[in-house]
């Protein structure tokens, strides 16, 4: 299997990982707009916030391969970053685990109670762990060795075609746009419960802008389809994949930022606190630019000092 095609099958598998990831998301989002979240006890209300930072963190590692794709390599396939995206989604797995396990914990929680409960989400969470990590990593020391060794025998990077540029930014486009699509849904959706009332001004308003920021977000995730097919009538041109590069590249900030703050809403609506909202909504955003900027661009001063 070339370099390039190994990268394409790397991201369609990042695709599958985020897919279940946006639905534990919009349960978190969700969630706690519902009448039923009021009756919760606030033991349960710290695991939900926490879950909800769990799965937020999962989605961000997923993203960060392809803003490094798009920053760090221009495009480029390279063996280096065919290492990211396996890392990166192997590391994505932890905290999507322990969130699929805190979630199942407050849906068993109110029916069989705390012990019971506690027990049906550490045994998920536990079998989450052994399937993706402790059984993988058994098989890994016999099986594969070979398909490894090819691997690492190959070189840095190969000449990677337009054909293929276009074809695997669109992919990192598909990436994101679930991620985008369920937020917006489920943020539109609390605008009409009853519990959005509640919120303060403050909170109303920041869910609002956040809206606008994922509103944003998924119109320039579907540009490049939309420029693709009524301008280049569906060539791949250079032009095309560097319009491509840049709304990827934009749609990473206003993704962070409509995250963050809607984040920061449900954090301070959980504990009751505009200041731990506020908190919350900082500490995401610390960690989104992390991933997706700093990191990146540290990176691409790197190389570039050395070349």
């Amino acid at each position: 299997m070339s370099l390039s095609k190994k990268v394409k099958v790397a991201l369609d598998e990042t695709r599958i990982l985020i897919l279940g990831s946006q639905v534990l998301l919009g349960f978190q989002f969700q969630g706690a707009f519902r009448p039923a979240f009021e009756t919760l006890p606030l033991r349960d209300r710290l695991v939900w916030a926490a879950a909800l930072g769990l799965i937020t963190l999962a989605i961000a590692l997923l993203i960060a391969p392809s803003v490094e794709h798009r920053m760090v390599e221009g495009g480029q396939d390279t063996k280096r970053l065919l290492g990211v995206i396996g890392r990166y989604a192997g590391l994505s797995l932890a905290p999507f685990a322990l969130a699929l396990g805190a979630d199942l914990y407050l849906a068993a929680e109110p029916v069989l109670g705390f012990f019971p409960g506690a027990a049906v989400g550490l045994l998920v969470c536990g079998l989450a762990l052994l399937f993706w990590y402790g059984l993988a990593a058994l098989k890994a020391r016999n099986v594969g060795q070979g398909a490894r060794t090819m691997t690492a025998r190959e070189p840095e990077h190969t000449p990677t075609s337009l054909e293929t540029k276009i074809e695997q930014m669109l992919t990192e486009a598909r990436v994101m746009l679930p991620g985008a699509q369920a937020l917006l849904g489920f943020q539109l959706v609390i605008t009409f419960s009853e519990a959005f009332g509640t919120l303060s001004l403050t909170g109303r308003i920041v869910h609002l802008i956040a809206l606008g920021f994922l509103a944003l977000t998924v119109i320039w995730l579907m540009a490049p389809a939309a420029y693709h097919r009524i301008v280049y009538a569906g060539e791949d041109t250079p032009e095309l994949h560097a319009l491509g590069t840049r709304f990827l590249l934009a749609v990473s900030v206003t993704l962070a930022l409509g995250i963050s703050a809607d984040l920061g809403v449900v954090v301070a609506k959980v504990v009751a606190s505009d200041g731990a909202g506020f908190f919350a909504a900082l500490a995401c955003l610390a960690v989104l630019v992390g991933l997706w900027y700093v990191h990146p661009a540290l990176l691409r001063r790197r190389r570039d000092r050395a070349a």
